[in-house]
């Protein structure tokens, strides 16, 4: 009997132990599990809910997540029920409800029903109770809650299809269970917000550099916008993920295509021949009428989105639209699109918005570039023809033909002719045309018409006085009635805008400059007031001789006035470049006085008496070796600031600068009258404030020092370099001695060498130092302590 109770006790022992071992594993395992899992915790759960099923003799367990708002609690993960009541069961409890599983989240304590077929929302028949039970055979269960920081985040729950209530071990064993999964929740929460960290870091990256690629695609097209455009819808798409982005421009009140990304032939072929207006039927037409970004979800949800064809054709449902403002003119638009409905985040339309913003600069540098351009053609053109008037005294023909080649390739107009009325102004011809077809030419050649009742473009600026401008010939009066001139200049010349001015001259028109286009493209006004200069010009050409010599002077007038201007211009732009290289390692007033005082040539390589300063900081290469890099950053920053400063203001000529290590030179490239005592004035300064800033350091736990060298002595000093990038130093063995002194000087310490102190021993008292053999001389040096200046207190 007692080898039997000996026996008992033997393989209970034993059970308990291989129990404890097997939970150890199924720990590990889970453990192991959440390692292996850093970015999802469903591996996590499923190797939980399974340790827990077979280690506590459970046929199901459940894994269960507080929602956000914390109104409720869904099943997250599952093990062991049975498919039919697994579909038809609630997936989901609201934590008000007094179910098992939101009591044990609610109350953050486990709950351990014995029975479920002996409770009272059983009793009652409470449709989910009497499922669990009846359906899935539910009877003893449990719920252990999972614990973060004093507040249930879920819950795990068992049960088991006979009454048989968990053994003490078995809840203990749940909770730990639990506390791992509140683990594996933490960590991927963590890494999952690391991810969305670097990814963030990833794309601001990605959006710096598209930036700055816009920026430089900009830089290099002063003249073109083609490619600026082409680059921001292509970035654009790639960092926003649209199929398709597309650049619309505004030209005569519609917006017209002017860049699209990854558009088939289709798309881009329609969107030619459908310019957009202002309105409300499409994204570019809303964003012009209401001069902010539209963003459509999905355009064919939105009752106002009508223009369907370019939608069938785009294949696109998300929609995004930017407008490039100008002083509040919406003056272009970007659109972005895609296949599917999927919104555009914030940050993609924010960085749309920089693209645009980019576009508009990149507009009007072009528009200056081309104003700069135009302007000086036009200049030009004038140059041109009143050298042509000055010398066709006797034959307007060379005149006329001048203007009108200025006037065709100045205003964008492939036809260009001059209409004349005879003296008696009763009937008008053409002299002369530029651009005509053959057919047209011939009726050019022929024209030979009254003035008295003509409507003609030709004819009717001579009548009036008045420009003629017609947008669409096609569009007129005339053509409906079927004008045999209008219908053969838009059937059989293809002409549709046209654009007529008078030659003007005491009030009376003399004739007409006619520009046609073959699109519908009105003249900018700027065209048509240079179209009116030209006419002045052909008017001023069939003028006596009288105006024609005094044009002439004028002419030469205006030419001198030129030379003059670009001579000026030259000159300033010389001076304007000489300031730059000089303002690079000359202080401003040093720079200013060698311009202004035409002193270029003190640039050049000469010799020099010069008073030379080196300081550097004592103990900052101990300091870089233990110190932050930013902590070394902000030393250096305001050391160079407070130095550069004191230089500045110690009239100091040059200062070169490296790491801690600063020179300053006296007496050159502007001479003055003391350079030693200047440069140990500035040295006293900088000691002083130095002394300041080194204490703030040492209460940061920085132990620096600072140590002065001045040396007077003759140096070679001048430019030095290669092409695009030059330097004003010097060099020789009274910089080197300054150097070296430096070098020598103790914290605090000013050293001088001989002849410094000799140039200065009248006004600054000084000890000696005895004699060091520096480095790079060969006799040893005399060298002084600076004390202070003569009469100073202490």
């Amino acid at each position: 009997m007692e080898d039997t109770s000996a026996g008992n006790a033997a393989e209970g022992l034993a059970g308990a132990v291989g129990r404890a071992r097997e939970r150890e594993a199924a720990s590990r395992r889970i453990l192991e599990t959440i390692s292996a899992s850093p970015g999802d915790e469903r591996p996590v759960f499923d190797a939980i809910l399974e340790s827990a099923c077979r280690l506590c003799d459970a046929p199901f367990a459940g894994l269960y997540l507080v929602g956000a708002g914390r109104g409720h609690a869904r099943l997250v993960a599952s093990r062991g029920a049975r498919s039919e009541w697994l579909a038809s069961t609630e997936k989901k409890w609201a934590l008000d409800s007094g179910a098992s599983i939101p009591r044990a989240i609610s109350g953050g304590a486990i709950v351990h029903i014995k029975d479920l077929a002996d409770t009272d929302s059983y009793r009652a028949g409470d449709p989910q109770r009497v499922d669990a039970v009846d359906m899935e055979g539910m009877r003893t269960f449990l719920a252990v809650p999972l614990m973060r920081e004093g507040e249930a985040v879920g819950a795990i729950g068992l049960y088991r299809r006979e009454v048989a209530p968990f053994a003490p071990d078995q809840i203990t064993l749940v909770e730990t269970f639990a506390a791992q999964a509140v683990i594996a929740l933490d960590s991927v929460r963590r890494f999952r917000a690391l991810e969305e960290r670097s990814r963030e870091v990833e794309e601001a990256l990605a959006h710096q550099t598209a930036t700055a690629d816009v920026l430089g695609v900009i830089s290099r097209s002063t003249d073109d916008l083609e490619p600026v455009f082409e680059t921001i819808v292509g970035t654009a798409a790639r960092l926003c993920r649209a199929t398709h982005a597309v650049m619309f421009m505004r030209r005569n009140r519609a917006y017209h295509m002017a860049a699209s990304n990854n558009a088939d032939a289709a798309f881009v072929r329609f969107a030619d021949e459908h310019p957009h207006l202002p309105g409300r039927a499409s994204v570019v037409a809303r964003v012009a009428q209401e001069r902010r970004t539209i963003h459509l979800e999905d355009c064919l949800a939105d009752p106002e989105y009508t223009v369907l064809d370019y939608q069938r054709i785009g294949n696109y449902r998300t929609v995004l639209g930017v407008p490039l403002l100008r002083d509040g003119d919406v003056i272009g638009v970007i659109t972005l699109l895609r296949p599917d409905v999927e919104a555009f985040s914030v940050r993609e339309i924010e960085l749309v918005e920089t693209f645009a913003s980019q576009a508009v600069i990149a507009v009007e540098n072009v528009r200056q570039f081309r104003e700069l351009e135009s302007r000086l053609a036009r200049e030009q053109a004038t140059r041109e023809i009143l050298e042509v008037i000055s010398r066709s005294r006797a034959d307007e023909r060379p005149v006329f033909e001048a203007i009108l080649e200025n006037a065709k390739r100045l205003c964008d107009a492939p036809l260009a002719f001059m209409s004349i009325a005879n003296e008696e102004r009763t009937r008008v011809t053409i002299p002369a045309y530029t651009g005509a077809r053959p057919e047209f030419a011939k009726i050019l050649d022929a024209f030979d018409l009254p003035i008295e009742h003509s409507e003609l473009v030709a004819i009717n600026p001579l009548v009036t006085g008045e420009a003629v401008h017609l947008p669409d010939c096609s569009d007129d009066i005339l053509y409906r009635e079927r004008n045999e001139h209008r219908v053969f200049l838009v059937e059989v010349e293809g002409i549709r805008t046209i654009l007529a001015v008078p030659m003007i001259s005491g009030g009376v028109s003399l004739g007409a400059i006619v520009l046609y286009r073959r699109e519908v493209n009105p003249f900018s006004p700027d065209q048509v007031d240079l179209a009116r200069a030209f006419a002045s010009q052909a008017a001023i050409a069939v003028e006596n001789a009288r105006q024609l010599r005094a044009l002439a002077a004028r002419t030469e007038e205006v030419q001198a006035l030129n030379a003059s201007l670009e001579t000026r211009v030259a000159e300033q732009v010389d001076e304007i470049e000489r300031m730059g290289r000089l303002k690079r390692f000359l202080s401003p007033q040093v720079a200013d006085a060698i311009v202004s005082g035409g002193k270029g040539d003190a640039l050049s390589s000469h010799r020099a008496l010069l008073a030379i300063l080196f300081c550097d900081i004592r103990g900052f290469t101990a300091f870089c070796e233990t110190a932050e890099p930013e902590e070394t950053i902000e030393v250096l920053q305001t050391y160079h600031e407070e130095m550069g400063r004191l230089i500045a203001g110690h009239g100091a000529g040059v200062d070169h600068r490296s790491g801690d290590g600063i020179m300053v030179l006296f007496n050159d490239p502007l001479p003055c009258d003391d350079p030693a005592g200047d440069a140990l004035r500035l040295a006293i300064a900088m000691r002083a404030r130095m002394e300041e800033l080194c204490a703030s350091w040492k209460r940061l736990g920085h132990r620096l020092g600072f140590g002065v060298g001045v040396s007077l002595g003759y140096a070679t000093v001048g430019m030095v370099g290669s092409e695009g990038r030059f330097d004003y130093t010097a060099s020789g063995t009274a910089v080197n001695l300054a150097s070296r002194l430096c070098d020598a000087a103790a914290d605090g310490e000013i050293l001088l060498s001989r002849r410094a102190w000799t140039a200065v021993e009248d006004a600054f008292e000084a000890e000696a130092a005895g004699e060091l053999v520096l480095k790079g001389i060969h006799a040893p040096v005399e060298i002084f302590r600076l004390l202070g200046p003569r009469g100073a207190p202490g």
